[in-house]
């Protein structure tokens, strides 16, 4: 088995929007805000090859919307989808899964680019798609608050693909990885857990975005259910400390992984690291 770790790009949003009702004044002790009120933000992606198999968790936005769409995103740096996984022993023809965590913009708009005659084709032409079924049916009816996230061009071309693979509950994608969906950032968002080398590594996707977001109250705007989002991190922070997990974190520009450890304010982060310090 082996896991690797890479961003694909960093991109900057609101830091208000990040942090909910937690006021300026204390987040911004905590990430720095340029004098938009944005902050920085990465946008990784974890790959996990295990018995033959090459899984990639989430696939970033994608460049098939124009520079518009784009304008207020400010992406920058990383090192590109296929960039990051050609450093890590990948080309996309290897990768054959693909775990989206949901289908907002950011996570799968990578998975399929335009053809110059129309249409769309894989990126990742051998690739199975994983998406908990929760998420799809949402995802797919829309709604008003995410309809800017849930964007057609992303999500039709998975479903004709003929390779989605639909999610029912909690379970085994295949040995040492499983997956688990919560519902307070949107229906069904669904996070890898693996075991290697007798650690747990859970990838907290948009549950828990950066390490700042460990803190039970310090929550996202763009979650539907904040109070559902409380309570399923606790469940996840409670269980991390008790058999000392590895969070792994998708949008912290700072900080790869942690362990966390109890605190008189509750469970916080343990001590900082990279992935490859774990491996």
């Amino acid at each position: 088995m082996k896991l690797s770790l890479f961003n694909i790009t960093d991109f900057r949003v609101d830091g208000g929007a990040m942090f909910g009702v937690i006021p300026k004044g204390m987040w911004s002790k905590v990430v720095k805000a340029d004098g938009n009120n944005n902050i920085g933000l990465s946008l990784r992606s974890l790959v996990i090859e295990t018995e033959g198999r090459v899984i990639l968790t989430d696939a970033g936005w994608g460049d098939k919307q124009d520079e518009k769409f784009f304008r207020y995103a400010w992406l920058s740096g990383g090192e590109g989808l296929a960039g990051g996984l050609a450093r890590c022993g990948y080309k996309p023809e290897d990768v054959t899964d693909i775990i989206l965590t949901h289908l907002h913009a950011d996570h799968c708009g990578g998975c399929f680019v335009k053809r110059p005659g129309g249409g769309y084709e894989p990126v990742f032409p051998n690739a199975v798609y994983h998406v908990s079924r929760a998420q799809w049916e949402w995802a797919t009816e829309s709604n008003i608050r995410e309809a800017d996230a849930f964007l057609s061009e992303n999500i039709l071309p998975i479903g004709e693909s003929g390779k989605l693979n639909l999610i029912e509950d909690n379970g085994e994608l295949c040995r040492n990885v499983s997956l688990r969906i919560y519902y307070g950032h949107t229906p069904g968002l669904m996070i890898p857990v693996v075991r290697y080398n007798g650690r747990v590594f859970v990838f907290t996707g948009d549950l828990m975005p950066t390490i700042a977001h460990i803190s039970l109250l310090w929550n996202m705007s763009y979650d539907l259910l904040p109070l559902v989002t409380i309570a399923e991190k606790e469940e996840l922070l409670n269980e991390a400390l008790a058999e000392n997990y590895v969070l792994v974190f998708q949008h912290d520009q700072e900080t790869e992984c942690c362990e966390v450890m109890e605190t008189p304010k509750g469970i916080r982060a343990g001590e900082m690291k990279k992935l490859a310090t774990y491996l």
